[in-house]
């Protein structure tokens, strides 16, 4: 028997401050059930990492299981159909495949001297009064880097990072008919965009990752065109929406604790275990499954909670408490299993540039005024960094 638990997701404290509340739901069972939600829930550790493994639950509807999608949306899903976010095996085990070949350590690796010049300029341009630490270094770092590494202008930066916000507000809790409709719009015109670079890459190819996904497009192993401009928008939004929110909410922690030590790994580690970007991501089950001693039957929604999960203190000790020292290892902020979030080597990348560059360059950096998070819960990010 499970729990039910009435929290808006758009509550203003609940924004603020969502861990009292899985703290709250997570010892009453493995699952709760979050009534505005409509479904079950886990903020348990054991639980989320297991369900995020289990290949008896999978982002796409069973077969045999569909969902009516309004006409005014059929732009939207109809691109995330090509998504291999949204896709299981065997069509996320080739689309994945292509994006990894492509994706190499090699090409991320070969991006650290430029990400450490752009920190470096970044900082140099900041005011010398109150400023904002999100919109002036957050946000730029990891557009310009997914821009670089794909091949993208850097000029088309503000609009890409425009049409990203857009998209992904699709995801967010109190949906509105007006953010569908620009939901629609960005998505359109952001494949037009990449439908456009394509043709000139296929003519002109470069030593980028749209260059060499048009070269597996190309081959025998099949990127349809949908497939492929999908791809590259995925990472393109993907590869800064929520490295953006792990710098800012990072560096908002460390400024909050008035953190002076060594800006090692496990510090960074920490900061993305202790207030992650992503803090819900669902599944469906593939068919009718028994886990944990929670029945679901085939096609049932279940929301693991990454940063719930985070917090438990059945594997982390003093779990609300920053540790610069635990390292914050095996947290599920990225995900895992099949699902693992591909640009996870290149967010840890950034991280351990921006952040210990810009605590070593600015070590008088204070906040000015306290930060308040955005309304677009399960994403988890500040509005501004002051």
């Amino acid at each position: 028997m499970t729990t039910r638990f009435e929290q808006s997701p758009t509550a203003q404290d609940f924004v603020q401050n969502p861990y009292p509340f899985y703290d709250r739901a997570r010892p009453t069972g493995p699952f709760f059930d979050w009534a505005d939600y409509g479904h079950l829930c886990s903020a348990d550790y054991a639980v989320v990492s297991a369900l995020l493994r289990d290949r008896r639950f999978g982002r796409e509807l069973p077969a045999g299981l569909s969902r009516e999608i309004p006409a005014h949306l059929k732009p939207f899903y109809d691109f995330e159909s090509h998504s291999m976010l949204e896709r299981e095996p065997p069509t996320h085990t080739r689309l994945r495949g292509l994006v990894v070949r492509a994706f190499t350590s090699r090409q991320i690796m070969a991006l650290a001297p430029g990400m450490e010049t752009l920190c470096h300029s970044l900082i140099d341009a900041f005011p010398s009064g109150e400023f904002d630490l999100l919109s002036l270094y957050a946000e730029t770092i990891p557009v310009i880097t997914i821009a670089r590494l794909l091949g993208v202008p850097e000029d088309m930066a503000p609009q890409l990072l425009r049409w990203s916000h857009d998209m992904v507000a699709m995801y967010q809790a109190g949906r509105t008919r007006q953010i569908e409709d620009d939901a629609v719009a960005a998505t359109l015109a952001f494949a037009d965009y990449i439908r456009s670079l394509i043709a000139q890459r296929r003519t002109a190819p470069g030593d980028d990752l749209l260059s060499s996904l048009i070269a597996a497009r190309d081959s025998v192993d099949k990127l349809s065109e949908d497939e492929l401009i999908t791809t590259a928008i995925l990472l393109l939004n993907a590869g800064h929406e929520a490295t953006v929110h792990a710098i800012g909410n990072g560096t908002k922690t460390l400024l909050e604790l008035g953190f002076t030590g060594e800006m090692t790994d496990a510090v960074i580690e920490e900061t993305i275990r202790f207030d992650p970007p992503l803090h819900m991501f669902t599944r469906f089950a593939m068919e009718d499954v028994e886990v944990f001693g929670q029945s679901f039957a085939k096609g049932q929604v279940v929301g693991l909670l990454l940063a719930g999960a985070n917090r438990d203190p059945a594997k982390y000790a003093d779990p609300n408490r920053f540790d610069p020292v635990r390292g914050g290892l095996g947290n599920t902020s990225f995900g895992a299993g099949l699902h693992f979030c591909v640009g996870a080597p290149l967010a840890r990348l950034e991280l351990a540039y921006a952040m210990p560059i810009l605590f070593d360059r600015l070590p008088k950096l204070r906040l000015a005024g306290t930060p308040l998070y955005t309304n677009r819960y399960h994403f988890h990010g500040l509005e501004r960094l002051m």
